[in-house]
């Protein structure tokens, strides 16, 4: 009975140890195949997986170091397998002279197959665990794969920032060169403009004491000339001294709204014609004196259409103008008189009555050097 038994598992026992080194086979290929797809990965993604590089580095240690002991174990078991079925084949011939024997290593090779199944449910459950780390490692290379493309994206986008920043500092060096040439530009103009405006300042400085010298002169000159001026006109209400001008109402010279001399006009002009012509031999020749005549009118607005001018102001200019053309006429130099006019942006009164308008409407005269 005993012989039966045992003879039935010696001959299941090599079927056992081919489906283990099988199993162990299939194993080391899946092992192999994982490392191949984790390096491959690897290689393709060192710049975000340097850290996942050294993980699984050590993971594949760790499995090296399984795969190595399970050879060591397949050795083992196979050398006591075979010791086994020697030790069988020896217990066959002597069966009866060594069935105490038998006994024993019948129970051994229980025990053995026990531990076998134990070492077989073992590797079973290492082979469940290592298709789980597979499948995971499988999910992490997919990942890895999304974060390559994303590095690949992140990469485009930081060599076109420093491509942008690189254009930017050139930009930037170029216009801090221009701001720099600019800058020692106006360094230098301003160095030539100190030496200029030192010149200026002192040419300025002596032009300003002539000025000033010569207006002390022209002041005594003036009050002769509103002096003058009084004496051959006589005392009038119509014509004063005003500060450094002699003012003369328009209306003793132009009718409303005219530039035409009146006869009274002509005549008052041709006496203040020859007080201007005393002056030209009175003042001396390095003096370079002028009268202006300007030409001021009240604030009443000109209507358009009524007359041959446009406005106030042509219309002071055109009072001045005639004045001047009357002095010449009487025999003063023209390059003594200055026509201008103002209208009515400098009223010497305010106001809208009657006496204010006409005081307003006048011709002033004003010795003074060009």
């Amino acid at each position: 009975m005993m012989n039966v038994r045992y003879r039935t598992q010696t001959n299941a026992w090599p079927g056992f140890v081919d489906l283990f080194s099988n199993l162990v086979i299939i194993l080391i290929f899946l092992l192999i195949v994982f490392v191949f797809l984790w390096t491959t990965t690897s290689v393709f993604n060192k710049s975000s997986g340097a850290k996942m590089v050294a993980d699984l580095k050590q993971t594949n240690e760790q499995q090296a170091q399984t795969i190595q002991q399970m050879l060591a174990d397949e050795q083992e078991a196979k050398r006591l397998l075979i010791l086994a079925r020697n030790q069988l084949e020896t217990l066959e011939k002597d069966n009866i002279a060594l069935s105490d024997e038998l006994t024993e290593i019948d129970a051994s090779v229980e025990d053995l197959i026990t531990a076998y199944e134990v070492k077989v449910a073992e590797l079973q459950a290492n082979g469940d665990n290592m298709q789980k780390m597979l499948d995971e490692l499988t999910m992490q290379l997919n990942q890895v794969s999304l974060d390559k493309e994303k590095t690949a994206q992140l990469e485009q986008e930081r060599k076109k920032l420093q491509d942008d920043m690189e254009a930017q500092r050139v930009q930037l060096a170029q216009q801090l060169e221009k701001l720099q040439a600019a800058l020692d530009a106006s360094e230098e103009k301003s160095r030539a403009q100190e030496i200029e405006y030192v010149e200026m300042s002192n040419r300025l400085n002596k032009a300003l004491a002539d000025k000033v010298a010569e207006l002390k002169e022209m002041e005594k000159y003036q009050s002769d000339f509103y002096k003058g001026v009084k004496i051959a006109i006589g005392e009038r209400s119509t014509m004063h001294e005003k500060g450094d001008r002699f003012v003369v109402n328009s209306d003793i010279l132009f009718k409303s709204g005219s530039y035409k001399l009146s006869a009274e006009g002509k005549k008052q002009l041709q006496a203040i014609a020859g007080v201007i012509k005393d002056m030209e031999e009175k003042i001396p020749t390095d003096i370079d004196w002028i009268i202006r005549v300007d030409g001021h009118t009240d604030k009443k607005k000109v209507i358009p259409g009524t007359c041959d001018y446009k406005n106030n102001t042509e219309l002071s200019l055109l009072r001045a103008t005639a004045v001047v053309n009357e002095l010449v006429k009487d025999g003063v130099s023209r390059r003594r008189l200055i026509p201008t006019g103002f209208g009515e942006l400098y009223p010497i009164a305010l106001g809208n009555d009657a006496d204010t308008l006409r005081r307003n409407r006048r011709i002033e005269l004003q010795l003074t050097n060009q």
